[in-house]
């Protein structure tokens, strides 16, 4: 892409991430040797909604100042589009980080329908690595309410994890949304936006229900799901099918398929998140956050006092 090559004040030292709209390269800015991480638009010519999109992305995240979010730096012409700079904490892909851990460990992989091949709910050491990310996205969620700002994307592939440290950030506004003041949901949001396997049912458009925080819950919920068993509460290569699975069935509960390791409480944690009534969630990050803080304690408790530890 000549556009990327003729980028000024930015070198690029290696790409990170290809997929069919945009490309993602870590780098370092000539003038002061920071290192940064820059997306770009694929599309050479892209459409105004893609550059309406892209820079929206900046516009949300660039004021917040939480440290479980990539703060973007800034927002730079290239070619026909711009450049997203964000700042490089040393972070990778969930899923890769998991993949090479895990395998480091030991751990049997198996296969997974989610195109995420662990099983966190298996071991009572990868439960505890389970928490310890699902609580530092919590906190992200606890930040962004506090904001009033809906993520509407929460999956795996928008979490980062420093591989060494273990710090996690979120990454990825694209369709992020701030409530109006005053308003106490989004009424009239756009259909069917974000990615549909993490999809809250009210974000496709067929509940008589407004999109809020709630609705990043929902998201972290399955992803929560994905983490621990290792496959997606809902498939099908049939969107709409999928869509069905969100709105009308139940999933597995998660400790039937990581018998006899995963507790009962961690399983109906996660199925809580995944109510498909709002009111049924928790109402709020900072209740999700505090039981997960009590599984945590309680885990690292428990794996203290076996005779294995």
């Amino acid at each position: 892409m000549d556009a990327i090559a003729q980028l000024q004040n930015y070198h690029l030292t290696e790409k990170l991430y290809e997929g069919s709209r945009t490309i993602v390269y870590r780098g370092l800015c000539k003038s002061d040797q920071r290192p940064v991480v820059i997306k770009f638009l694929k599309n050479e010519f892209p459409s105004f909604h893609e550059l309406v999109q892209f820079g929206h992305q900046y516009s949300i995240a660039k004021d917040l100042n939480l440290p479980n979010i990539v703060k973007p730096l800034a927002l730079v012409p290239c070619g026909r589009a711009s450049a997203l700079v964000m700042e490089d904490f040393g972070g990778c892909d969930l899923k890769q980080f998991l993949k090479v851990s895990l395998n480091q460990s030991g751990a049997d992989l198996g296969s997974s329908s989610g195109d995420l091949p662990i099983r966190l709910g298996d071991r009572p050491e990868h439960l505890i690595l389970f928490l310890q990310i699902a609580l530092q996205v919590a906190e992200a969620l606890e930040g962004l309410s506090h904001h009033r700002i809906i993520h509407r994307d929460i999956k795996p592939a928008n979490i980062l994890i420093h591989p060494q440290s273990h710090q996690v950030k979120l990454i990825d506004f694209s369709i992020a949304a701030a409530l109006p003041l005053g308003a106490q949901s989004l009424q009239n949001a756009p259909l069917l936006e974000g990615t549909r396997a993490y999809l809250s049912p009210e974000q496709t458009g067929r509940m008589n229900s407004g999109v809020d925080c709630r609705s990043d819950f929902y998201a972290f919920g399955v992803t929560c799901y994905e983490l621990l068993t290792g496959q997606l509460p809902f498939t099908a290569t049939d969107p709409m099918k999928m869509v069905h699975g969100h709105l009308a069935k139940q999933p597995v509960p998660p400790h039937e398929l990581c018998l006899p390791t995963l507790p009962r409480v961690l399983s109906d944690w996660v199925l809580k998140l995944m109510a498909k009534n709002t009111e049924n969630r928790y109402q709020s990050a900072f209740g999700l956050k505090k039981d997960l803080q009590r599984c945590l304690y309680e885990l690292k408790k428990t794996v203290a006092s076996s005779p294995l530890s």
